[in-house]
């Protein structure tokens, strides 16, 4: 079968950037441990999925419908328009660029939407017919998973492939009810804040009881603990819009055709990459 890779860049560049050991810089003094891990972690993520497809996603710098429903909607993130080079993650992404072009490998930085979007639109149009492999920390990916969709959270040997058994046991709840889940418990990564003395436990509770949220919402009289029944009473507006910043749809264009995703790995090592770039 024919798999899709979908690697999203900006978390990985951040992993990377943040993950190694130390500030790694080439013989001319250029900081390059960001770009140097982002490239070694791909092409081990190539060899572990072996995917026939491939791209890699980047966020943009624009607004969103998500921040006009929230206004502090991921406002909790550093900016980094101002930081040191040697603090900036975002210094080292040109060199990133560059070795993904080196390398063949189509990118993009996503206009208009966010990368969950995008990501999102290539899983639903592309899951019913080859395996699809998103590689992020970010858990709104979890609600796509499906039989033919899994979520790589890459940790070199650590690694793990994240399928639907694997998030009923995490969490007790079906792919297709994390965004009800999320929903109520808020994402402090996103800054999105959930309903009063709803945990994930009891989130995953009430979604075993009364199957997705807006049936919760609907039957909430009948939630037997009395500060949990008066927590989703006093915040169906909050759940509601929670919802519709966390759902992910087939809203975002392809940015690419499946055609112009097609992928071959050439067995470029990660040194062979930043010589060919001027990075060694």
């Amino acid at each position: 079968m024919d798999r899709l890779l979908i690697i999203d860049g900006s978390n990985l560049l951040f992993q990377m950037f943040y993950g190694m050991p130390a500030r790694i810089v080439n013989r001319e003094g250029k900081a390059i441990q960001g770009t140097l891990g982002f490239v070694g972690a791909a092409i081990k993520m190539i060899g572990m999925t072996q995917p026939t497809h491939l791209v890699v996603l980047f966020d943009g710098e624009h607004p969103n419908s998500r921040t006009e429903l929230l206004a502090e909607y991921k406002a909790n993130r550093p900016d980094y328009s101002q930081a040191a080079e040697s603090e900036n993650p975002f210094s080292q992404l040109a060199d990133v660029r560059r070795a993904l072009t080196f390398m063949g490998i189509r990118h993009t930085e996503v206009q208009e939407f966010e990368t969950d979007d995008v990501a999102a639109s290539y899983a639903y149009a592309c899951g019913a017919q080859m395996s699809v492999v998103i590689s992020s920390f970010d858990s709104d990916f979890f609600q796509l998973i499906s039989e033919n969709v899994n979520v790589l959270r890459y940790r070199g040997k650590k690694s793990v492939l994240c399928d639907v058994a694997y998030l009923k046991e995490k969490l007790g709840v079906a792919p297709c009810r994390y965004a009800d889940f999320k929903s109520l418990t808020g994402d402090s990564s996103d800054n999105i804040k959930g309903a009063d003395k709803i945990g994930p436990k009891t989130a995953a509770q009430l979604l075993c009881e009364f199957d997705n949220l807006e049936n919760l919402i609907a039957n909430a009289e009948k939630i037997p603990k009395p500060s949990v029944r008066a927590s989703i009473i006093q915040n169906v507006g909050l759940l509601r819009r929670n919802y519709q910043l966390i759902k992910l749809d087939t809203r975002a264009a392809l940015p690419f055709s499946l055609k112009e995703l097609e992928y071959r790995h050439s067995g470029l090592t990660t040194n062979e990459v930043l010589a060919g770039i001027g990075l060694k």
